[in-house]
């Protein structure tokens, strides 16, 4: 199988975004995006996905934050869909459960090719230090748009909105590397009885 990488850069008047993709990496993430809470969710997904991710993002932050985070979503959703290429081999389906202390989250990801996005988590709070947190749909929404996948998310348990998302995060990194992975008992063929996705 080839190299399994990508990058993918995207410029707009709100922002300018350079995301590159390892599937075959070590857990390496390397963030310039000044916001560092997302910077530190988004390493959650490398360590436990054990994929290198890096993110170069200059956005108009000084309105807020929407954009930049959107964007980044979006930008690593494409990256994200090049690196796997037309699937063959790959075992579609992931699924992760992932406690922190009180929380416990679910994720569930279909490498379908139809973006679908089914997102169940409240917050206790509004904000995480300077963060806001219904920018973390905006995120996922961004990315699987943009990858063609189908991701289910549900948070199931917890008080602490930190612990919350980290669950999430690292569930959806853990899915991620099972989906992500090859399955040699497929043979080369693509996991669809359509023979594509």
């Amino acid at each position: 199988m080839s190299e399994r990488r990508a990058r993918v850069e995207r410029n707009t008047n709100e922002t300018q975004i350079t995301v590159a993709v390892n599937l075959d990496g070590s857990g390496v993430g390397e963030f310039s995006t000044g916001l560092p809470f997302l910077e530190h969710m988004l390493d959650q997904v490398c360590r436990h996905g054990l994929i290198d991710i890096g993110v170069k993002a200059t956005g108009d932050l000084q309105i807020d934050a929407h954009h930049t985070v959107e964007d980044i979503g979006i930008t690593l959703g494409q990256a994200l869909a090049q690196a796997w290429g037309d699937k063959t081999g790959l075992r579609r389906y992931g699924h992760a459960y992932v406690p922190l202390d009180e929380a416990l989250s679910r994720v569930v990801i279909d490498l379908s090719g139809r973006p679908g996005l089914d997102y169940h988590v409240q917050f206790p709070r509004a904000r995480i230090g300077e963060f806001d947190v219904d920018l973390f749909y905006e995120f996922f929404q961004g990315l699987i748009n943009h990858a063609h996948i189908t991701v289910h998310i549900d948070a199931l348990r917890g008080r602490n909105a930190h612990h919350i998302i980290e669950t999430i995060f690292k569930a959806f990194g853990r899915a991620l590397r099972m989906a992500c992975e090859v399955d040699t008992r497929l043979g080369g063929a693509v996991p669809s009885t359509k023979g594509s996705l």
